[in-house]
């Protein structure tokens, strides 16, 4: 059955509207409930575990020489530009996992409880941050052990992290618009990776964007991933705060000032 029961003549659903403290309260079960999923089934922190780890190994050791002369010189371009992709990559999961549980029918037995109609979505997108968190720290972990050394300390780090975290849970909200309106949980994956992967690599991540063609160039610079990148290579290697940390900061909020209604008012429409 769809939508709320209602009384014979009568427009009144049987059920009342969550209250705010209700529907954080429910929103922090739903993300408890992604938890305990990822608890169950460890191999879905496959992306998050290995992808950092192979991904740092092996770009600082394909273009290590070419780009900087050795792999050590490397180091402080290419961590801040694994972190970035391995953690937004990251984000698809959400859309992905989220269509999943609306296919299988777990929406639908949400419908029936006494719950914030909102928090799965919600919940959804606050356990997620955990797997961004572990990818984040997994990114560190490897460089560390391969010899970087960041000059901007343990609060240069942290910053960094936070920063890409919060953008990261940011651009959750396009994919989980694209898990409530696309038609399947492959169609999502695939959607995201047309977005991410000409954005991820078309970027100062991996090579300095001095080096593309003129045209390349300009699209690389303006590139929302390059902003962030540089703003976690000013905070990691030097500490400091520039630019293109503020365009990463108001770039995540006008993400979620547009996808964020968008996407709850699609959720609602099938809640």
């Amino acid at each position: 059955m769809k939508g709320p029961i209602e009384f014979p003549g009568t427009h009144r659903p049987l059920y009342k509207r969550a209250s705010f403290n209700q529907t954080i309260d429910n929103s922090f079960t739903m993300a408890y409930r992604g938890l305990l999923k990822i608890r169950r089934t460890p191999e879905q922190l496959i992306d998050v575990s290995v992808q950092p780890i192979l991904f740092t190994m092996m770009f600082a050791n394909i273009f290590g020489g070419a780009v900087s002369g050795n792999v050590q010189n490397y180091l402080p371009i290419v961590i801040p530009g694994i972190l970035v992709q391995s953690v937004i990559t990251t984000s698809i999961v959400t859309g992905v996992q989220l269509r999943e549980d609306m296919d299988k029918g777990v929406f639908n037995r949400f419908k029936s409880l006494p719950i914030a109609r909102i928090a799965p979505l919600t919940g959804a997108l606050l356990a997620d941050m955990i797997r961004y968190a572990i990818a984040t720290a997994l990114t560190f972990a490897t460089g560390y052990m391969m010899g970087y050394s960041p000059f901007g300390g343990i609060l240069g780090v942290v910053a960094a992290g936070t920063l890409v975290i919060f953008f990261s849970w940011a651009t959750s909200w396009i994919f989980a618009f694209f898990g409530v309106i696309a038609r399947t949980a492959s169609s999502v994956q695939g959607i995201a990776m047309l977005i991410l992967f000409p954005m991820t690599f078309l970027s100062n991540a991996y090579v300095p964007t001095s080096t593309m063609p003129r045209a390349l160039r300009r699209i690389a610079d303006v590139n929302p991933l390059s902003h962030l990148i540089t703003a976690v290579r000013q905070l990691t290697n030097h500490g400091t705060v520039c630019k293109d940390l503020w365009l990463s900061l108001l770039g995540a909020v006008i993400i979620v000032a547009v996808f964020a209604p968008l996407t709850v008012r699609a959720y609602m429409r099938k809640a």
